[in-house]
C-alpha cells in the first residue's frame, strides 16, 4: 500500500472522515531544493472550518465514550504504521521539507514512539477521590476536552503535530489539524492517512491547510475549546491574545535563542562538536537550535577557529541527491532574514569568522566571533544554520549572557564537572536543561516547553503534562440520601 498516493489528497483536504476539494482552491507543494512542483495540496476556507468543527463535535462525542481498549489500539496501530511506510514518509520529508535524510528518520522515530506513548494514556487512572465534610462521596475526575485545535509549523512538522494529535486523541478529543501549507504534505497528509489506516472514526481528525483566516478561524471557533500551537513567538502572541479574549485554553510552544555555555574546563573538541550539530543541524530551523555560544575566554580563541573551520568544511547540497550534512531553508524569505541578520551584525562589529554565503536557499554554515547581547544575531532567534560565539571570563558574567534573552527554552553547559554544570543551570532559568550535551534533544516520554517569551511552559511530553493540557477537570459527589436545606 502507497500512503501518500498523491490521487487521494490531489488538492484535497481532509474533512468529515473524507478527501474533497477545499473552498479556498489549491496551491503547489514545492520543493526547497530545486523549486521543482510534488504535487498540489488543497487550500481550506473558514466555512470548510466551521464545517470541520461541526461534525467533529458530533464524532467526538462518540470517540470519548469508545472502551478505553479500542482507543488504545487505535494508538498502537498508528505506530506501527509510522514504521511500516517510513521509507515513504521519509521521502516527502526530504523533498517536501528540505530534511537531510537522518533527520527525515528521526522524525517517523518520534512520530512512531509518541503514537506508542499516547497509546497507554486511554488506561490511565482519570481522577481522585477528594475528602469532603458532607456524607457523600467526593470525586474530582478528568474528562476530555472536547475539540482540540493543532497548529503545526513548517519545520519539523512530524513531531510538531503529533506529539499534539496523538495524546489528544488518546485521550477522547477530536482534533482540527492545521498545518503550514508550505509543508503540509509532511506535516498534515501524513498524519491524516496514518490514522485513517488505523481505523480512527471518520471526523475524530480533520485537516485543514489554510492561511491565517484560517487559524483565526480554529481559534475563535465556539466548539474548539483548547488550542496546541507551535510556531514563532511574535505568532504565538497573537494565538494567546485571540484565544484569551474567546476564554480558552492556548498551550504555546514558540521561539528560541538557546545558549551554550563551555566552561574553561571543558573538552574542545568534543565542545566544537555539540555546537556545530547544535546549531547547524536541520539548518538551524528548530527552537531548540544552540542560538548563543558563550565560551570561556580561556578556550574562546581556539574555540572559533575549530568551530569557523568545522563549519567551512560541512556540504551543503540537496538533501535528496546525496549525503550532505545541511540542505536548503524553506524559502527565499526566510533565507533573507537569516542574511539580514548576520549582514546586520557584521555592520556592527561581529567578525565573520565563517559562512555568510548563499546560494539559492542552501545557507552555508555560518560562525560570527565578537558577538555581545546588543549584536542583531545573538540578540534575535536567527532559526537558522549561524553561530553567535561571546567570551565570558567569570560565572557571574555567563549567568548574565544566558539570562539577557528574552527567551528561555533549552540550555546546554559544557564541563568535566558535571555537578558544577548542574549548579550553574539551577542560575538560569530555561524550560529544558542538557549537561554535556548540546541544546537540541527530542523524547517522546520527556516533558517539553519553554519559559517567558519560549511558552507557557511543558505542555507537551510526558502522561502527566498531556493529561494537563487536553482534558478538563470536573468535580462530581453522590448522596445516598437527598440533604434538607433550610429553605
Amino acid at each position: 500500500m502507497v500512503l501518500l498516493n498523491t490521487t487521494l489528497w490531489q488538492d484535497k483536504i481532509f474533512v468529515g472522515g473524507s478527501w474533497e476539494p477545499g473552498s479556498g482552491g489549491g496551491m503547489d507543494v514545492i520543493e526547497p531544493a530545486t523549486g521543482a512542483s510534488l504535487g498540489r495540496i488543497g487550500v481550506a476556507d473558514a466555512g470548510d472550518l466551521a464545517r470541520a468543527a461541526e461534525s467533529a463535535a458530533v464524532a467526538q462525542r462518540e470517540w470519548a465514550a469508545t472502551p478505553h481498549p479500542v482507543r488504545a489500539a487505535v494508538l498502537r496501530r498508528a505506530a506501527r504504521l509510522w514504521a511500516e511506510h517510513a521509507e515513504e514518509i521519509s521521502w516527502w520529508n526530504v523533498r517536501e521539507v528540505g530534511a537531510v535524510p537522518g533527520m527525515a528518520g528521526f522524525a517517523v522515530h518520534v512520530a512512531e514512539q509518541e503514537c506508542y506513548e499516547a497509546s497507554a494514556l486511554p488506561s490511565r487512572p482519570y481522577g481522585e477521590l477528594v475528602p469532603s465534610e458532607e456524607p457523600r462521596l467526593s470525586m474530582a475526575t478528568r474528562v476530555p476536552a472536547g475539540v482540540v485545535g493543532v497548529i503545526s509549523p513548517f519545520n519539523v512538522p512530524i513531531i510538531l503535530g503529533i506529539r499534539s494529535v496523538a495524546p489528544a486523541l488518546a485521550l477522547g478529543n477530536a482534533v482540527i489539524l492545521k498545518p503550514d501549507p508550505r509543508t503540509a504534505v509532511t506535516g498534515g497528509v501524513t498524519i491524516a492517512r496514518i490514522f485513517e489506516e488505523a481505523g480512527l472514526p471518520p471526523g475524530v481528525l480533520q485537516m485543514l491547510p489554510g492561511g491565517v483566516d484560517v487559524g483565526e478561524a480554529l481559534i475563535t471557533h465556539p466548539l474548539v475549546r483548547v488550542i496546541s500551537f507551535t510556531g514563532s513567538t511574535q505568532a504565538g502572541r497573537k494565538v494567546g491574545e485571540l484565544a484569551g479574549r474567546h476564554l480558552k485554553r492556548a498551550h504555546l510552544e514558540l521561539g528560541g535563542n538557546s545558549a551554550l555555555i563551555v566552561l574553561p574546563d571543558a573538552d574542545l573538541d568534543a565542545a566544537v562538536n555539540l555546537a556545530a550539530w547544535g546549531s547547524f543541524f536541520h539548518q538551524g530551523q528548530i527552537c531548540m537550535t544552540t542560538g548563543r555560544h558563550l565560551v570561556h575566554e580561556a578556550l574562546y580563541d581556539d574555540f572559533v577557529e575549530r568551530l569557523a573551520a568545522k563549519a567551512d568544511k560541512l556540504p551543503v547540497g540537496d538533501p535528496a541527491s546525496g549525503q550532505v550534512a545541511l540542505g536548503p531553508v524553506i524559502d527565499a524569505a526566510q533565507r533573507d532574514k537569516i542574511h539580514g541578520l548576520v549582514r546586520d551584525s557584521v555592520d556592527q562589529g561581529a567578525t565573520l569568522a565563517a559562512g555568510g554565503l548563499y546560494d539559492d536557499l542552501f545557507y552555508a554554515p555560518t560562525v560570527l566571533s565578537g558577538t555581545t547581547p546588543a549584536t542583531p544575531a545573538f540578540a534575535q532567534e536567527v532559526f537558522g544554520p549561524v553561530a553567535p560565539v561571546a567570551r565570558f571570563t567569570t560565572l557571574e558574567e555567563a549567568v548574565h549572557l544566558a539570562t539577557v534573552s528574552e527567551f528561555a527554552l533549552s540550555l546546554g553547559i559544557v564541563t568535566r564537572d558535571a555537578m558544577k554544570g548542574l549548579a550553574l543551570a539551577q542560575k538560569i532559568p530555561t524550560g529544558i536543561v542538557h549537561i554535556n550535551d548540546q541544546t537540541v534533544n527530542d523524547e517522546a516520554n520527556a516533558p517539553f516547553g519553554g519559559l517567558a517569551a519560549s511558552g507557557t511552559g511543558s505542555r507537551f511530553g510526558g502522561a502527566t503534562a498531556n493529561i494537563e493540557a487536553f482534558t478538563e477537570t470536573r468535580w462530581i459527589t453522590m448522596r445516598a440520601d437527598t440533604p434538607t436545606y433550610p429553605f
